[in-house]
Parts: C-alpha cells; sequence; structure tokens
C-alpha cells in the first residue's frame, strides 16, 4: 500500500509539471513578412571576415512594429546591426501581435 502511494504522489506530481510549463511555442515568418524584413536588413557598415549564422526571434506590438526580443550571436556589431534596423520597424502586413517568431540570419561580406 505504501508504495501505492508513492507511485500514485510521483504521477500527480509528474502530470502536474507537464500541464505547468508555460512555454509559448514559436513559429516560423511567413514568407511575407521575412521578404519583408531581408529589405530591412541592408548591407552592413562593419567589416564581416567570415560568413555569420544567427537565429533572431521577434514579435510584433499593438501598433505593428516589429520588437526583436533576442538575437542569438555574441558579436556586439551584429546585435546593434539587428536592433538598429529591425527594432520599432513597421512592415506592411505584420503578423500576430504578442506572437512569438524565429527567423534565421545569414550575414556574408559584400
Amino acid at each position: 500500500m505504501r508504495k501505492f502511494k508513492l507511485l500514485a504522489i510521483a504521477f500527480v506530481f509528474g502530470t502536474a509539471s507537464l500541464f505547468a510549463s508555460n512555454d509559448v511555442p514559436s513559429e516560423k515568418p511567413k514568407k511575407e513578412i521575412r521578404t519583408q524584413i531581408v529589405e530591412l536588413l541592408t548591407t552592413p557598415e562593419f567589416e564581416i571576415k567570415n560568413e555569420i549564422n544567427t537565429m533572431i526571434s521577434f514579435t510584433f506590438n499593438s501598433e505593428g512594429e516589429i520588437v526583436v526580443l533576442s538575437v542569438d550571436s555574441v558579436n556586439p556589431d551584429i546585435l546593434n546591426y539587428v536592433r538598429e534596423n529591425l527594432n520599432r520597424k513597421r512592415i506592411q502586413n505584420p503578423g500576430e501581435r504578442d506572437k512569438i517568431f524565429t527567423m534565421s540570419l545569414k550575414v556574408k561580406r559584400a
């Protein structure tokens, strides 16, 4: 009987932790959103030695402006480049408000 109670408690805690996670899944941006964002990201003004791949997480606020949440890069030039060219910019057809989008970004030498 004691083992049964222990098993029942473990089962309750295990299933409760599954429902307790508040992880919002991120979506890939639609092709039209991605195209408009790529147009905003013009040629960088800093020197690029190698091709840089990074992931950008962003959402849209109530005014339809892009809000950059995170940039997966340790290079300060890339961080500033993305923030200056994307943050608070408007596009024609923004995505849903407060939905998190992730997009890969590849910065090449010109």
